[in-house]
Order: structure tokens, then C-alpha cells, then sequence
């Protein structure tokens, strides 16, 4: 009955908006200067010695309060408040509006922090702000990511000696709702992330390690949620011009100005370029985003977000190392330049919060997305048709559905504080069409290698709780996940609906203790799970189609230094099983046992208020352990990453930054006979403010212009004029030097 409970309660909040609030409760608001509500500013009772923080509407809830009690009202980023409260105002309740400066690294006390290290990753968000798709999922630690498909495909993501593909094993999302995309045309959690405007992100949540019971499909090696700005301190216009004739258009329009508890803006970007390539890519991107944001009452408010992308492109594909050795094609040139695709995504995305009471808390969204995708790839050229060649088309269209809702519950049992999380959620994917085919110039269908409709339903209930034992937390989870996959294969002689159900219950603990305000420890564990593709899962009669993913996290946070802060995790991470699908093949690949370990290391400093620097390194062995007396290397999987960069911020007219990337060898098959070679790649920015309205900026990407490539496979494929096939090195070349110029109105 408990759930009914929980329903009840919910309707007659939304109908009525009522909320009990105890005598000694301080009720109130915290806005910017913009007026838009304020989320996760920390609020001290001095007197009291009670803290709370501010919500998505940017109200809080203060407990054991009293008239003439001393407050402390701050956030990162924002100047402190101190307010000596009046009688007055703890019975009407209290605003505040909090002014902004620049964020300092001193201003971070650990020991008030439930994640320190996604407070360290936005302030390198605030300190060097992107400005394009690639960049956005580049902020996140130890993340590299490759592109090899004209600038269209979703990115290759690699992460913690995971080639994740395009999603596989990281689990995306902005606002509440998902980007992977499950039984995709081309790879199971394919994740395109260019419908998302960089500039209207404003923070993101991140995780590595399956440990987190919130979410769901597609955590083994991590997640990250995006989170789009409720409002925008100002409108611009932007246009960036470079080479390959490129051209970014950028437009962010405040629609209702220093409203009080209502927001709502649109943005409009569009990109055009060539690419360095011999063959132009003739690359197109149109995106439209808009959010409205209203504070309904004191305990309810509600966003809306509605977007729609389209993109369009063409490819010069990987290219074999013995083409561009032998003289017969540049780095830059092509095999087979036919290649390209379309995709298109529309959504919508009604997210709602309310205060039930004084102690408990409700967030949930309901989301709708309408997605098309169509790609031509030829990886193996004429191995298995010497006449037509072997292009293939990948190809679906897609609906999904779905709701996430979630309870936030605080209690107090004999002065020890527990807070509960818990919720539940369903997607359902409709998609129809779903199509792999043998093809000719992206004209002619050869043939269907495989052509159906599928239906996904995943729905999922989650709880944990965050047991404060004072410089201990203790957070116990449970999610419990079921899923059923559907298949009807259009290409059987008669019409069949298969079928197929999976459930899974993957517990979570972790522990953290904050030794002193600049010493945090931890450690973390959990299972998560990705899930495999449906087509998969029913025609070959998978009997694990969930295997699991046990993880384990060691580490510490620590400042040495106001100005400096170190982040160590040593981790582990086991699969029970890797079923890899093959999605230009059609075909399953379960790849055995697998295991994972390694290091993470991290480090801030921040020189001055406006020069700040970052480091993050992740070293890695990754092993195939199907034969534990002859374990073999994962292809692709990355053995060390190192990212960072020093960042100037608002130094008198100035701003920019330095970038570096670095991915090292790696193995390209499973003895480690060929091998993939890293890179290291560097980036550089500056922006001058000719005065408050009109900025110039400077963009070079691979400012020393070197030679790398971006993703590399190694393939057996056959050229038209050869007789045999060859096994080697494929790979999509990196981006040369490339230098683009940048000019901003603000109004």
C-alpha cells in the first residue's frame, strides 16, 4: 500500500499546494541578481549551529530557528551574506539576493560538500566556459572522446580503459532525460549529444563507477547528467568564421527580463564547415532550444524545455595505413567519400518540483522524443562484394516516452540524520524500421541484411539512504531494473512478435568520512549493468542479457593548500560479461569475462582570482580474463589519459585559456601485435571585451599542428584493385591546425 501512499500525496499536493511548516522553521528564497532563483546555496545558522541549502526554486528550510539568530547565506561563486534575523522576518520568510564574484578555490570547505569533486569540475565549467559540442563532454575528468564520421556521428568515448563506442558504458543525460539510445541502428547506447547548445549548459553531475542507485542502464565505467541554465543574465548574438569554411552562428535571447519567479529564453545555433578533407563534408547543424521556468508558489514550480535538431554531412570514412604509405591518397583523402548520413531529434521535456513538508521533497520530469537517424559506412570496401563494394546503411525511426520521479526525505533518529532518496521511472522506445542494408552510392538498396520494428520497456524503483554519523556518511542503495525487449522481423516469411524479459536488483554501498574541512576519504562499491540490444537478445536467445558490473572505489579529497586540491581513487571494476553488438554487421560479439583496474589522479590550483589551472590523469590496465591463465588485452581500451589545461578569467579585459589532451598507446588486438598510437594534442583560446557590449575572440584548435589520429580500428578490408584482403590500421585523421576568429554582441 506504501505506493499509494506516495501517489495520494503527490495529486493532492499538485491540486492543493499545501505544505505544514513547524513553529521553528525558517521558510525562504535566494535569488541572483537577475532575480532567478538560486539552487544549492548553503544556508548557516550560526547560532544554532543548522545548515541547510537552497532547492531547484531556491528555497529553503531552516530548522531550529529563532528571532536575532546569525545567518550565513553563500554559494560558490557568489559574495556571502550575513543577516541577523529579525522576528518579522521568521514569521513572513526571508529573501536574499546574493550578488556574483569570481569563484575561488578557498572558498571549498570539504567537509560540507556530498561530492567535492563535482564542485571542483564545475568550477573548471565557470573558469573556461565551452562554446562547442565536443567540448562539452570533454569537461568531464579522465573523458576522451573521437570523432570519425564528418562531424555528424556521435563521438567515440573512451573512459577509464573503456572504448565505450558511442554510449555503451556511460550513461548520458540533460535534464532528467536520457541520450543513450537502446537497440540502436548502429550500436547499443549510442549517444549523439550535438543537440545540446553548449552555452546553455550550467553545471553537470558526474560519477565514475557503477555506485550510484539514481541511475540506471548504461553505468559501468560512469555517468554524466547535464543540466540546463534556468535563465540568462543577458541575450547575445555570436558568429565564429575560420577555415574549411566554417561558420557558427550563435543566438541567445532572454525572453522574459528580471522576472521574479518566472524565466524563459531561446537558443538558435547553426553550423556549417568542410572539414579539412579532400572531399568537403559539407557538414550542416541546426539547433532550437527553448526554456520556460516558473516558481507556481512557495512549494511547486515547473520547466519546460522543447528542442529540435537536424543535422546533415558528408564522409570520407577511415582509410587504410597502405593507401596513404604507398602515395595513393593524402592523410586527408578518401576510399570511398559516399558516405554520410542525417539525423534529426526533437524534444520535450516538462520537469516539476514540489514541497510536500517540511521534510520531504518531490522531482520528477516527463519527457517525449522524436529521433530519425540514417548513416552510409563502408569500413571494409570491396572484401565482400568486389563488384558494388561494401557500403552499408544503417537506419531507424524512433519514439521514446518516459517519466523519472524521485522523493527526498530528511529525519532525525536520537540526533543522527538520515536522508532517503528514492523513486522510480519507466522508458518505453518505439522504433520502427530499423533497418541494416547492403547499398550502392547511398541510392541503391542491395539488399536488407536485417529490417524490423522494436519495442523496449524499461522500468526501474530505486532507494538509498544517507546515514550522517557525523564525520561518517554512510549511503546504503538498491535498484531494481525490469525490462522487455521486443522484436518483430519484417524480413520472415510471416508476421511474429518475439518477446523476452530481464530483471535485475543491484545493491550499492558507499562510505565517506570527512577527517577535517580539508581531508575527505572514501570508499565506494556497487553493480550496475548496460543493457543489450533487443534484436540480440531475442534472435540469439541471450540468457544474461543484463550481465552485471561489480565496481570498487578508493580515494580521497584533499586541499593542502586555500589554493590547491587533490583528488586519488584507486578502483577496480569486474564484467561478468561483454556482449559487444556489432551494429554494422548485425551480429553479437560476447567477448568473455573482463576486468579493469587502476588510478585516477586530479589536481586544481588556482595561481590567483583570475588565473586557474587542472590536471587530471588516469592510468589503466584492462584485461580479457575469459582464460585466467592467459588473459588478453582489450582492444582500444586506453592505457593512460591526461587531460588539462591553465585558464584566464576576466583579467581586466582578457579571458582564455591552454589546453592539452594526451591518449596514449594503446593495444589494437587482443596480443597487443599492432598497436593504435596515441596523441597529444593541444588547444588554445583568448577573448578581449572591447567594452561591455562587444567581445573578439581567437580559437586554435592543435596549435602546434600535429600529426594524429583521431580514432583508429584495426580492419580487414580489400581494395578494388587487390586480390587478397589486408588486416591493419584504419583511422579517421585528426584535425590540423585550425584557427577560427569569434565576435560577440551582448545586449
Amino acid at each position: 500500500m506504501q505506493h499509494h501512499k506516495i501517489i495520494f500525496t503527490f495529486l493532492l499536493t499538485v491540486l492543493f499546494g499545501s505544505v505544514v511548516i513547524a513553529q521553528n522553521i525558517l521558510k525562504g528564497q535566494v535569488f541572483n541578481q537577475d532575480n532567478a532563483p538560486l539552487e544549492s546555496v548553503y544556508v548557516y545558522n550560526k547560532t544554532a549551529e543548522s545548515h541547510s541549502h537552497t532547492n531547484q526554486n531556491g528555497f529553503f528550510l531552516l530548522e531550529r530557528t529563532t528571532a536575532k539568530d546569525s545567518l550565513i547565506i553563500g554559494v560558490l561563486g557568489y559574495q556571502k551574506k550575513a543577516v541577523k534575523l529579525t522576528a518579522e522576518q521568521l514569521k513572513n520568510g526571508l529573501e536574499i539576493i546574493l550578488l556574483p564574484k569570481v569563484f575561488v578555490l578557498d572558498e571549498l570547505i570539504l567537509s560540507h560538500q556530498v561530492n567535492a569533486i563535482n564542485t571542483l569540475v564545475n568550477l573548471d565549467l565557470v573558469t573556461d566556459p565551452v562554446n562547442s559540442s565536443q567540448e562539452i563532454l570533454r569537461t568531464v575528468p579522465g573523458l576522451i572522446i573521437g570523432q570519425h564520421a564528418g562531424g555528424g556521428k556521435a563521438e567515440q568515448i573512451f573512459l577509464r580503459g573503456f572504448d565505450v563506442d558511442h554510449g555503451t558504458d556511460v550513461a548520458l543525460s540533460i535534464d532528467g532525460m536520457p541520450v543513450n539510445m537502446v537497440s540502436h541502428a548502429h550500436g547499443q547506447g549510442y549517444s549523439d549529444f550535438h543537440f545540446v547548445i553548449p552555452e546553455t549548459i550550467n553545471n553537470l553531475d558526474f560519477g565514475k563507477g557503477p555506485y550510484y542507485a539514481n541511475i540506471g542502464d548504461f553505468n559501468t565505467a560512469g555517468y554524466v547528467a547535464f543540466k540546463t541554465k534556468n535563465s540568462l543574465d543577458t541575450s547575445k548574438i555570436s558568429v565564429t568564421a575560420g577555415q574549411f569554411n566554417s561558420l557558427r552562428t550563435l543566438a541567445l535571447l532572454n525572453i522574459l527580463k528580471n522576472k521574479k519567479q518566472q524565466n524563459a529564453y531561446v537558443a538558435i545555433e547553426h553550423i556549417a564547415t568542410d572539414g579539412p578533407f579532400k572531399s568537403p563534408q559539407n557538414f550542416n547543424r541546426l539547433n532550437l532550444f527553448g526554456k520556460y521556468n516558473a516558481v507556481i508558489d512557495t512549494n511547486n514550480s515547473i520547466a519546460i524545455t522543447a528542442s529540435h535538431f537536424t543535422s546533415s554531412w558528408d564522409a570520407s570514412g577511415q582509410i587504410p595505413n597502405r593507401e596513404v604509405a604507398n602515395g595513393n591518397i593524402s592523410r586527408f583523402g578518401a576510399i570511398d567519400d559516399t558516405e554520410g548520413g542525417y539525423t534529426s531529434r526533437t524534444n520535450l521535456n516538462v520537469q516539476q518540483q514540489s514541497q510536500l513538508s517540511d521534510k520531504t521533497s518531490l522531482k520528477s520530469n516527463l519527457f517525449y522524443s522524436k529521433y530519425n537517424f540514417e548513416l552510409y559506412s563502408n569500413f571494409t570496401f570491396f572484401l565482400d562484394d568486389p563488384i558494388n563494394g561494401d557500403q552499408i546503411k544503417q537506419k531507424e525511426d524512433r519514439q521514446v516516452f518516459g517519466f523519472n520521479t524521485s522523493f527526498l526525505s530528511k529525519e532525525v533518529y536520537n540526533n543522527t540524520k538520515v536522508e532517503y532518496n528514492y523513486g522510480a521511472g519507466l522508458r518505453f522506445d518505439v522504433v520502427d524500421d530499423i533497418e541494416l542494408s547492403h547499398t550502392l552510392n547511398r541510392k541503391t538498396t542491395l539488399n536488407n541484411i536485417q529490417l524490423g520494428n522494436v519495442k523496449q520497456q524499461n522500468s526501474y524503483a530505486f532507494t538509498n539512504a544517507k546515514i550522517n554519523l557525523g564525520k561518517f556518511v554512510v549511503t546504503p542503495g538498491l535498484r531494481l531494473e525490469y525490462f522487455k525487449f521486443q522484436y518483430n522481423d519484417a524480413l520472415l516469411p510471416t508476421y511474429q512478435t518475439k518477446t523476452d524479459t530481464e530483471v535485475a536488483v543491484l545493491p550499492k554501498l558507499s562510505v565517506q568520512f570527512n577527517q577535517n574541512k580539508n581531508l575527505q576519504w572514501f570508499v565506494k562499491s556497487g553493480i550496475g549493468f548496460h543493457s543489450n540490444d533487443s534484436r540480440v537478445v531475442i534472435a540469439q536467445n541471450i540468457d544474461n542479457s543484463l550481465p552485471k558490473a561489480l565496481g570498487l572505489d578508493f580515494g580521497l579529497i584533499a586541499k593542502p593548500t586555500p589554493k590547491l586540491a587533490l583528488n586519488v581513487a584507486l578502483w577496480y571494476l569486474f564484467l561478468e560479461q561483454e556482449f559487444v553488438y556489432v551494429g554494422d554487421a548485425g551480429i553479437v560479439e560476447p567477448s568473455g569475462k573482463t576486468e579493469r583496474s587502476g588510478i585516477d589522479l586530479g589536481l586544481r590550483y588556482q595561481f590567483s582570482n583570475y588565473l586557474y589551472a587542472n590536471s587530471d590523469l588516469t592510468l589503466t590496465k584492462a584485461r580479457g580474463i575469459e582464460d585466467r591463465n592467459n588473459p588478453t588485452y582489450i582492444p582500444l581500451a586506453p592505457d593512460l589519459t591526461l587531460t588539462g589545461g591553465i585558464y584566464l578569467r576576466d583579467w581586466k579585459k582578457w579571458s582564455g585559456s591552454l589546453k592539452y589532451r594526451w591518449l596514449g598507446d594503446r593495444a589494437a588486438n587482443e596480443d597487443y601485435s599492432v598497436t593504435a598510437e596515441g596523441y597529444f594534442i593541444t588547444d588554445f583560446n583568448v577573448n578581449y571585451n572591447l567594452n561591455k557590449k562587444l567581445s573578439l575572440g581567437l580559437i586554435i584548435e592543435n596549435i602546434f599542428d600535429t600529426e594524429w589520429n583521431e580514432t583508429q580500428f584495426l580492419t580487414e578490408s580489400r581494395l578494388q584493385n587487390e586480390a587478397q584482403p589486408v588486416e591493419e590500421i584504419h583511422f579517421t585523421p585528426g584535425t590540423p591546425f585550425f584557427i577560427k576568429s569569434q565576435i560577440t554582441y551582448t545586449f
